[in-house]
């Protein structure tokens, strides 16, 4: 019921928002009369976002919840010379009305010190840049390294970062160790658990496009081998992305990627990719942008032949990349999508998509978007068809302070899911109110 409820008042409110007067000149943000008073170099800002977000159907079976996500950033940045620069970001996020006791995350983790880090150069601009401290990483479509700021806990790296940039041309080299976040604990990296890498780009070598060349290195220690044994986990990530426009409207987005290393004494052996076409109808008033697309990333075949077969997908930000339940993840899946997105209003953009997925291995498991097992079949006898996922998206910008979105995802079991949960439906509504100050 209260799932329900949430969801009317989603479509109700997106669909008849229209902008205030108030809202058709940008009104001056609390930080900006803060910044008026302060000296030049330095700076105040943050943002406040607020959700309402449930599910019916959890774990495929008859688990539902409905609860209120809340988040607060406080951000200050101090800049005494061009080529210096001084941030730091504050971030309280809490969770009501959950049906999780205590709280913890992704949901909820109050007041903590989410970035922190020095800048001499500017990594996106300069020739020569250095960051040190505690960031964000966002490289590519953030299909394998992203903030993943729709959870409430966004995620950050204590970190060193290189820049460097000729023309357009840009080399970053990376050393870091992912932020393990706890609720009422200082959120620290966990030892030993590190992740280095070299992430390239080129914008126009080929007209009109920016292609991605990166290899990236993961290593973490405590890891279980498939037949016995702890140890160290070791394995490499080589791949590219390549995106751009083509004439007559069209435009293609591709990343591939191959894993090879060691798994304790295991051998890993995996790869994925992604596929995208698009194309947009400029002639007609909501302009659609019509996108097809397929993703694929390699299960494991045998769970005890000593080969590391699943493809894993790292640090990204995989909301809405899979469906925008979020119940599917870049790891053992087939994954095909046809998609539209509409500007209704040039303030309101309207985002239906159709997903269907399978197995690429029936005898590994069907992995969430956070990379948890959801089921599994060791036998493969469960089928390789997981489901498939309507979905809606309605995006409102009154203007550059003030946002809304709303949408309903609805999964539809397949063979696969019926065999190994309950096979009941996953119906996920949200409605998001965001504010930058």
């Amino acid at each position: 019921m209260k799932v329900t409820t949430l969801f009317l008042f989603t479509i109700a409110t997106c669909a008849t928002a229209q902008t205030p007067p108030a809202a058709n000149a940008l009104t001056p943000s609390l930080a900006s009369a803060l910044n008026a008073e302060l000296p030049k170099w330095m700076s105040f800002s943050g943002e406040l976002r607020t959700r309402f977000e449930g599910f019916t159907g959890g774990g495929y079976g008859r688990n539902d919840d409905a609860y209120t996500l809340t988040r607060i950033r406080v951000n200050l940045k101090i800049s005494p010379t061009p080529w210096l620069k001084f941030f730091g970001q504050a971030q309280d996020a809490r969770v009501f009305w959950k049906n999780q006791n205590p709280a913890r995350p992704p949901f909820q983790n109050t007041m903590d010190l989410r970035q922190a880090y020095a800048e001499i150069g500017d990594v996106e601009k300069a020739h020569f840049a250095l960051k040190v401290g505690r960031q964000e990483f966002v490289y590519g479509e953030q299909r394998l390294i992203g903030h993943v700021s729709w959870l409430n806990n966004a995620r950050s790296f204590d970190a060193v970062r290189a820049s460097f940039g000729y023309k357009k041309l840009k080399l970053d080299a990376f050393a870091s160790s992912v932020v393990v976040i706890k609720d009422g604990e200082f959120d620290r990296r966990a030892a030993g658990d590190n992740f280095h890498g070299l992430y390239g780009s080129a914008t126009d070598l080929i007209p009109k496009s920016v292609i991605e060349p990166y290899v990236l290195w993961r290593v973490a220690p405590g890891r279980r081998a498939e037949l016995s044994g702890l140890g160290k986990m070791s394995f490499f990530t080589g791949g590219a992305r390549w995106a751009g426009k083509l004439p007559a409207n069209f435009d293609y987005g591709v990343e591939m990627a191959v894993q090879r290393g060691a798994f304790v004494q295991d051998a890993v052996d995996a790869w994925a990719g992604h596929w995208q076409m698009g194309w947009t109808a400029a002639a007609m008033r909501w302009k659609p942008h019509l996108i097809a697309e397929f993703n694929y990333a390699s299960g494991d075949k045998n769970a005890k032949d000593g080969k590391i077969g699943t493809f894993d997908q790292l640090y990204p930000t995989p909301h809405d990349k899979y469906g925008l339940a979020d119940q599917i993840g870049w790891k053992n899946i087939q994954h095909l999508r046809f998609g539209v997105e509409m500007k209704a209003t040039k303030k309101l953009m309207v985002v239906p998509n159709y997903h269907d997925w399978w197995l690429a291995s029936a005898t590994d498991a069907l992995y969430a978007a956070s990379s948890a097992v959801v089921s599994r079949s060791a036998n493969g006898t469960a089928g390789t068809h997981v489901g498939r996922e309507a979905d809606l998206q309605l995006l409102f910008s009154f203007n550059k302070q003030v946002s809304l979105a709303g949408g309903l995802a609805h999964i539809f079991p397949g063979e696969f899911l019926k065999k190994t949960t309950p096979g009941k439906p996953y119906t996920y509504p949200y409605f998001q109110i965001g504010y930058t100050f």
